[in-house]
Order: C-alpha cells, then structure tokens, then sequence
C-alpha cells in the first residue's frame, strides 16, 4: 500500500452503515444520536488536535470546543463533503485560534543548552510551556500495517517537537496533506485559503521540517530495531536502571543521547554526560519501573524510593528513542499531571 493510501484509509474510513441514521436523528436534536454519531471521531479529532498544540491538555480543550460547535452546527453540514472533512475542518480552526494566542510548546534543546555538570538543575519553568507526550491509548488506532507504520512516524515525539517550530497555518498544512492525505485543494477550502497559499505553505513547512530534522534521520541511517530486537533491549534498560548497574546503562546509550526532564530545564546530551547524570543522581535513589507506551514510543513509569520512605512513589513518565540497538533519546516528563494522564499509581503495585 501507498503511503498516500494508507493515509487515506487511515483518515477516510467507510462511513458507519448507521451513520446516516445517526446523523438525521442528530439534526433533529438527538444528543444521544449525537454522540453515537461521534464515537469514531473522537480520537482521530483528538490526535489531530494533539499533533497541532502539542499538549494533549491543549487537545482536549480543543476537541471539547470541536465537538461543541459540531453539535451546534449539524443543521448547516451540507454533505458536500465527507462529515470526516467536516469536523477536521472545525478542529483546525480551532487549533489555529488556539495557536495565535499561546506560545509554542518548547522541549529542553529549545529553552537551553546541555548542561556538563549535575548539580544544579534549575528550577522546574511552570506553566502550559513544555511539549507533552500522549499515552497510546488516547491514540486513534488503525489495523492496516501501512497505517500503523505511518501513525507511529508521525506521532513520534521528534515529529511532533518539530511540528512546534512551523506557524499555526504551515504545520496545518503539513498536516492534512502529509498525515491526513487531502489534497491541495480539499487543504485550501478546509482552511478557506487558495490552493496557490496552501501549496506555498506546504513548500515553506517542509524546508523548515528539513532544516531541523538531523541529517542521519534524513538519509535513512537510524531504522528503529524491530519488536524482536526492541524487547531485549527494553528488559536491560528496566535491569541496568533497578540495579543501578552504570556500566550495563551506558552500553546501551547511543553516542549522541540525550536526557531530558521537563519541567526542569536542565538535560544532558552525548554518553559520557548522561552516563554522568546516571552516576550522580539518578542512581542516588532506588527505582522501579513498569512499561508503559506513548507516541508510538516505549517507556515506563518511573517510580522512586526517597530517603524516610518506605513506599516506591511517582518520579516520571520515560519515553525512550531508539535507533540501531541503542537508546538515542531518554525523554523523562516529571510532572505530576502527566503522571496522571499515564495512569501511574500513587506507589508502586
């Protein structure tokens, strides 16, 4: 299959043979019919929203205000286009409202540079500042194989850290042509442009995408490791992190790593630095972890052990990137929210 087609079948599914019935009871003031109407839509909206702000707090604020306006302007759909087309149009503006008036979610690599010495990591930057992963179970899901490959391409936590750098109405561009497969003149009337703007847009949103996209990623020199090489690698990282093993952690990071850990601004880049921050502070402190998924990434649910604790509590949400059997990026997300929203227990189970 196509990337193209994939992306097609991945948008544009076949209407639900009860969808029409839904939709006139709906238009007629139906809530139940509405949200039955809905059901389908509801994390591709979602997911599209996330992909968009960058905070899947953000998308839910937008997918609310989305389904909001769908509900008070179902007697105005016409048809003309597909009731997909629709609420994606609805969504984007939405987005793109929300855009204009809050500042771009920033990863660390954006707010400051690596740090080369462990002990002082700041204070955590408070506030809707930082990009924010989604767990994989608020993701819209797809059985096609093709699809599956492309959703996980495109809901990965670079693409998304790279979709924060392009203007509100270029990253909607990019996104419905190149992850939601519309065409440059379907892109034009949802976002009620030209199709000459649109295409411009398009041209301007990937020169920056590959400007800021590393040149290994580029050339295609870091396939991610198939599942059956993944799990191994993900039972020594669970076995060198709960037996703070520093040797066994560092044979495992890739040259170029890097750790990061919003809200606090501080990371650290290259293996020698990490392995570092390994050493001095993570390591200080007992862990468990339990795996978890998120943007189409591995990861866990950290918790920790402090000192006067006898409990296993909280410490973050790690998602890991990997590349060529070894761990490329370790992106820890420390805030308790996002805890939450990954279902992590108030101690370890």
């Amino acid at each position: 299959m196509s990337q193209h087609a994939a992306r097609q079948a991945a948008v544009k599914k076949p209407a639900n043979p009860a969808e029409s019935e839904w939709l006139q009871q709906a238009r007629a003031g139906d809530a139940s019919a509405f949200d039955q109407l809905m059901k389908a839509y509801r994390k591709p909206l979602h997911t599209h929203c996330y992909r968009m702000l960058g905070s899947p707090f953000d998308a839910d604020d937008a997918l609310q205000e989305t389904l909001l306006a769908a509900w008070r302007g179902l007697g105005s759909f016409e048809a003309r286009s597909s009731l997909a087309t629709w609420l994606n149009s609805i969504a984007t503006r939405i987005c793109l409202r929300m855009i204009s008036k809050r500042p771009r979610r920033l990863t660390s690599g954006d707010l400051a540079a690596p740090l080369r010495s462990t002990a002082e990591l700041g204070e955590p930057v408070p506030g809707a500042v930082w990009l924010e992963p989604m767990p994989e179970s608020e993701l819209a899901a797809s059985e096609d194989p093709a699809a599956i490959l492309l959703r996980r391409e495109h809901i990965g936590l670079a693409f998304i850290a790279l979709l924060q750098h392009l203007p509100g109405m270029q990253r909607a561009v990019l996104l419905l042509r190149e992850v939601l497969g519309y065409s440059a003149a379907e892109t034009a009337d949802i976002l009620g442009t030209t199709v000459a703007s649109a295409n411009s847009a398009l041209q301007r949103s990937r020169q920056t995408m590959r400007a800021k996209t590393p040149a290994t990623v580029q050339s295609g020199e870091m396939p991610h490791v198939d599942a059956q090489g993944l799990e191994p690698l993900l039972h020594s990282f669970v076995s060198a992190w709960e037996s703070r093993d520093l040797t066994a952690m560092i044979d495992l990071l890739a040259e170029d790593v890097r750790f990061t850990m919003p809200p606090l601004p501080a990371w650290f880049s290259g293996r020698a630095f990490v392995g570092k921050f390994f050493a001095e502070r993570v390591f200080e402190t007992p862990w468990r972890l339990q795996p978890l998924r998120g943007n189409g990434q591995p990861g866990f649910a950290c918790y920790l052990k402090q000192a006067g604790d006898d409990r296993f509590r909280p410490g973050g949400v790690v998602l890991l990137s990997v590349a060529n059997g070894h761990i490329t990026a370790i992106d820890s997300f420390l805030d308790p929210a996002v805890c939450r929203r990954f279902g992590m227990h108030d101690e370890f189970q």
